[in-house]
């Protein structure tokens, strides 16, 4: 809601601020989009990813380059016809939204377990360290 200026600091940034809200994917705002909890536990790493609305089958997760990627997908049509078959409303709505987070070269895709229930997407990651390079031999001073 615009208010004078003389009740904000900055009218201007608050004016294109109020006129283009910064929103994500799905009509929400970037700050509400796949909030993503990370809990460190003894053996592994649990996200919890919120994806509420969103179907089981429009969500992917995927292991590339040491970065797990969450994409949720979705698709959305209301049509309305009268009795003669013209349309009365239709509209349509194609959302998508992305996260991904570095787990680390060493992880597998088999190491990683995914369930989804109630607009949650709970992984876990396994905290296994990697495997330790062994360091070149340096060459010895000749004096």
């Amino acid at each position: 809601m615009l208010t004078p200026s003389i009740f904000r600091s900055n009218f201007m940034d608050d004016f294109f601020e109020d006129m283009f809200p910064a929103t994500g994917s799905f009509g929400r705002p970037l700050h509400s989009v796949m909030k993503t909890d990370v809990k460190e536990e003894e053996d592994h790493y649990r996200l919890e990813v919120e994806v509420p609305g969103i179907a089981k089958e429009d969500i992917q997760a995927e292991l590339k380059d040491g970065y797990l990627i969450i994409t949720a997908q979705q698709n959305h049509s209301n049509d309305s016809k009268d009795e003669e078959g013209k349309y009365i409303r239709r509209e349509r709505y194609t959302g998508k939204s992305q996260r991904s987070f570095f787990v680390g070269d060493h992880v597998k895709q088999e190491d990683i377990h995914a369930a989804f229930k109630d607009g949650i997407l709970e992984i876990t990651v396994p905290k296994t360290a990697p495997k330790e390079t062994v360091e070149a031999r340096k060459l010895i001073d000749i004096k």
